[in-house]
C-alpha cells in the first residue's frame, strides 16, 4: 500500500538530486567499457573501479573488484539493520556493444548527449542506466524511512562481459557462491512493453545450440560416375532439417516438449491484455507473415515455447554455374530456445539420438553443442514478484502488466547455482536502441525506475519473510 508522506520525500529527493545523478550516468557513460574489443580492455576496468568508487560513495560499506579469466566485474553489499530481512542480489553489467559514429551515431556515442528529455550515449539504456538508478534509489530510500541501512540486506553484482557472452561468469558465480547467496534475485537488464505500458517481464527462455558436421565421400566425386550410388551428406542434411517440424510446426524430436511448464489460462489471459500490434511486429522483425506452432498466439511462441531453429546449412558447390558433384561433406547450425520445465542436457542428448537415427550407412557425422543456457521462470503469486509490481505500480502510477522474454541471458546461471528466483526491474523500451546507434534512454522513465527502487526493499522487507 503507498505511503503518501513517503512517497513525497522519495519524489522530491529524487528531484533534488536529479541533475547530480544524470552528471555521474553522463560520466560513467564517457568510459568505452567495450568488452568485445581488446583495445578497450583498460577501458573495461576503469569502468569498474569508477562503479566501485561510485557504489562507496553511494554508501555501500563493502565494495570490491572481482577478477575473473576475462574482464573485471563489480560487487557491493550493504547488511540490513534487521538480521532476519531478505538478501536480495541486483544483477546488471557495465560493458557495453561497441560504437563509433561511423555506425551511423549522430552524435559521439562516448559523449553523452541529452536531448528532448533523452540521454544519448552508448550504455544509456543497457545497461549502465539501468545499474547506476539503484544508487540513487536506496538514498531515496533511506531518506524516506530516516534509516542509516536499507530495509534488506542488498548485494550487487555488476559483470563485465555480458555484452560478449558472459563466458566466465557462472565460474565467478560459482567462485563466490557462498558471497552472493540471496533469497532473490533482481536483474536490471530488461525492458517494459512500451513507454505507456510499464511492465514486469516474468521469465526468459534458455537456449542450446550446434552444429553438426556430416562426411560422405572422402572428397567431390562425379554425380554421374557416381550419383545416385552413395550416400549424399547435402541430402541427409537438408531431411534432418525437413525431419525437424511437423505440419503443425511442432517439434519432432522425442522427449522434447516433456516437463515444460504450460501457459495456465490466466497466463494466457495476461498476454492477451498487452497491446499487441501484429502488422508493427512483423515490420519490426522486417519479415512479411507470422508463422510458428500451431494453437498459439505470436507472443506465445515467442515468449513461452520451446523452439528448433536452423542457422545456418551449407554442403556442396556454392559457386556460380553448375558443377555435378556429390560433396564430401554439408554442415548444419541448429539452435533450441528452451523455456521453464527444459533441462539443457536432456535437450542435447534427445537431439544426439534424433540425429544419430536418421544418418544413413555411409556418412559420419558429429555434434559439437555450445555452452547452454537454462530458462528461467518466475510465479505470478510469488511474494517477491508481487513486491515488484507494487512499487512499479506507486512509481507509475497505473496497472503493472506481465510480459516475458524470448531470449536468453545469464540471469538463469543465477537462479541455477543460487538456487534463487529470478526477477526482473527494468524501464528500457523498445525504441532505446539496444546495440544499435543513437542507444538512448528516457529521462522519466530512468527516474521512475530510482523511484521503483526506493519503493521496493522497503516492501520486500514488509510483505515477504523467506524461510
Amino acid at each position: 500500500m503507498s505511503d503518501p508522506q513517503a512517497d513525497s520525500v522519495v519524489r522530491t529527493y529524487i528531484d533534488t538530486h536529479r541533475a547530480a545523478f544524470l552528471d555521474e550516468l553522463a560520466d560513467w557513460l564517457r568510459i568505452p567499457s567495450v568488452s568485445a574489443q581488446p583495445e578497450h580492455a583498460g577501458d573495461v576496468r576503469r569502468s569498474a573501479e569508477w562503479l566501485a568508487a561510485q557504489l562507496g560513495a553511494t554508501g555501500f560499506p563493502v565494495t570490491e573488484i572481482l577478477e575473473t579469466a576475462g574482464a573485471p566485474a563489480v560487487y557491493a553489499e550493504w547488511p540490513a539493520a534487521d538480521p532476519a530481512a531478505p538478501t536480495v542480489l541486483v544483477y546488471g553489467h557495465h560493458d557495453v556493444q561497441p560504437a563509433a559514429l561511423a555506425d551511423g551515431w549522430h552524435t559521439d556515442p562516448f559523449e553523452p548527449v541529452i536531448k528532448d528529455g533523452r540521454m544519448y550515449g552508448r550504455g544509456a539504456a543497457d545497461d549502465k542506466g539501468q545499474v547506476l538508478f539503484h544508487t540513487l534509489g536506496v538514498r531515496a530510500h533511506l531518506a524516506a524511512t530516516g534509516a542509516d541501512a536499507p530495509a534488506v540486506h542488498l548485494k550487487l553484482l555488476v559483470e563485465g562481459e555480458e555484452e560478449s557472452g558472459s563466458p566466465n561468469f557462472r565460474a565467478l558465480v560459482e567462485r563466490e557462491a557462498e558471497r552472493l547467496a540471496a533469497d532473490v534475485v533482481i536483474v536490471s537488464d530488461t525492458g517494459m512493453w512500451s513507454e505507456t505500458t510499464p511492465t514486469v517481464c516474468t521469465g526468459m527462455r534458455g537456449v542450446a545450440d550446434c552444429e553438426i558436421d556430416l562426411h560422405g565421400p572422402d572428397q567431390d566425386i562425379h554425380s554421374g560416375a557416381f550419383g545416385g550410388a552413395v550416400p549424399n551428406p547435402a541430402t541427409v542434411a537438408a531431411r534432418l532439417v525437413a525431419a525437424l517440424h511437423d505440419a503443425d510446426e511442432r517439434v519432432t524430436i522425442p522427449g522434447f516438449y516433456d516437463n515444460i511448464v504450460e501457459l495456465t489460462d490466466a497466463e494466457r489471459a495476461l498476454i492477451a491484455e498487452l497491446p499487441f500490434d501484429e502488422a508493427e511486429w512483423l515490420r519490426t522483425a522486417k519479415s512479411h507473415a507470422a508463422s510458428g506452432e500451431k494453437g498459439h498466439t505470436t507472443l506465445e511462441r515467442v515468449w513461452a515455447r520451446p523452439t528448433a531453429e536452423v542457422n545456418g546449412i551449407g554442403g556442396g558447390y556454392q559457386g556460380p554455374g553448375g558443377k555435378t558433384i556429390v560433396p564430401s561433406c554439408a554442415h548444419l547450425k541448429l539452435s533450441f530456445r528452451l523455456v521453464s520445465g527444459q533441462d539443457p542436457h536432456e535437450v542435447e542428448e534427445a537431439v544426439r539420438t534424433w540425429v544419430a537415427e536418421r544418418v544413413p550407412a555411409g556418412i559420419r557425422h558429429s555434434i559439437v553443442f555450445g555452452a547452454p543456457t537454462r530458462p528461467c521462470l518466475t510465479p505470478l503469486d510469488h511474494p517477491a514478484l508481487q513486491s515488484v509490481v507494487r512499487a512499479m505500480g506507486r512509481a507509475f502510477g497505473q496497472k503493472i502488466r506481465f510480459t516475458r522474454e524470448g531470449g536468453s541471458g545469464p540471469a538463469a546461471d543465477l537462479q541455477d547455482v543460487l538456487d534463487a528466483p529470478v526477477l526482473f526491474l527494468g524501464i528500457s523500451v523498445p525504441s532505446d536502441g539496444w546495440h544499435s546507434p543513437n542507444e538512448k534512454v528516457e529521462l522519466d522513465l530512468l527516474l521512475k525506475g530510482v523511484e521503483t527502487a526506493a519503493y521496493l526493499w522497503g516492501d520486500l522487507a514488509a510483505h515477504w519473510k523467506p524461510a
